[in-house]
């Protein structure tokens, strides 16, 4: 279900709810109640993409709901076992939990596994909570596990293509550069920057080089760019020349790497047809 469609789409028009404590807290609509529920009734949303809890900001959220209460209600989905499934409001959840409440609002939805983690995804990129490698992998998700395309993800999410291209590309980043994109040491601007180097290698020692320094997105693409022209190799021009031969007798880009008397020929191919169309002209 796109939540394109609205929000309003997955809120049931009659509830028949469990375990709800005592009492009605306030009216969302004329069709959703917010409910004071126990917070022991309450598992954790394992669709949730966020992993990593800030303590301070946490510690502040207790302070203020001790003081204050909670200001806006979590989002739950009853269990067939009993209980409810947490949808949205996992930091209120754990913040009230340590503030010592015995029961949380809540709006109680029916929702399938596709849609709670949606849901969480809006919430958190709504609210800024997740940081890149977070939301990148739960765009992963989101195409891997529900075999949806990026058009289709993005329009669900109220993303453009490109922008949720542009982010899942960063779990292509190595492994070091991305535990800095979860400590906010880099941000995301200058790691996509970074996608354009071809190697590992390079990327690495892009990034210790720019580690520290108060640069710009704009600096670092300068950079990259700069490394990308240096590391160009001139080709030799009886090299350049049979390549434009043999692209034009096969009809497909072709690239000769090495000298005239030692190197690798590679033919690039877009679709099965073509695959079949050159195997046909090299027998």
């Amino acid at each position: 279900m796109a939540l394109g469609k609205g929000l309003n789409s997955l809120i049931p028009q009659q509830k028949k709810v469990r375990n709800i404590i005592r009492r009605e807290t306030g009216i969302v609509n004329d069709n959703d109640r917010v409910w004071q529920i126990n917070i022991n009734d309450i598992v954790p949303n394992p669709e949730q993409p966020r992993k990593e809890f800030n303590e301070e900001e946490l510690h502040s959220l207790v302070l203020s709901i001790q003081k204050h209460g909670i200001m806006q209600p979590l989002v739950v989905t009853e269990r067939q076992e009993g209980g409810y499934e947490l949808i949205a409001g996992e930091r209120r959840l754990r913040a009230s939990d340590l503030a010592g409440l015995s029961t949380v609002p809540a709006l109680v939805r029916t929702a399938t596994q596709q849609e709670k983690l949606e849901l969480a995804l809006v919430e958190n990129i709504q609210r800024h909570n997740l940081n890149p490698i977070e939301e990148a992998y739960a765009y992963s998700r989101l195409l891997e596990e529900f075999n949806l395309t990026q058009e289709q993800a993005a329009e669900q999410l109220g993303k453009s293509r490109s922008a949720l291209a542009n982010t899942i590309r960063l779990l292509d980043l190595p492994e070091k550069i991305q535990t800095a994109l979860i400590k906010g040491d880099l941000s995301a601007g200058k790691a996509r920057a970074l996608l354009s180097l071809n190697s590992e290698k390079d990327q690495l020692e892009m990034f210790e080089s720019m580690m520290g320094t108060k640069m710009s997105v704009r600096d670092v693409e300068s950079l990259v760019s700069g490394k990308k022209n240096n590391n160009k190799v001139v080709k030799d021009h009886n090299i350049a020349a049979q390549e434009k031969i043999l692209e034009e007798r096969l009809g497909s880009k072709v690239n000769i790497s090495g000298t005239t008397k030692k190197g690798k020929i590679m033919i690039s191919y877009d679709s099965t047809e073509e695959l079949k169309r050159l195997i046909s002209e090299l027998s």
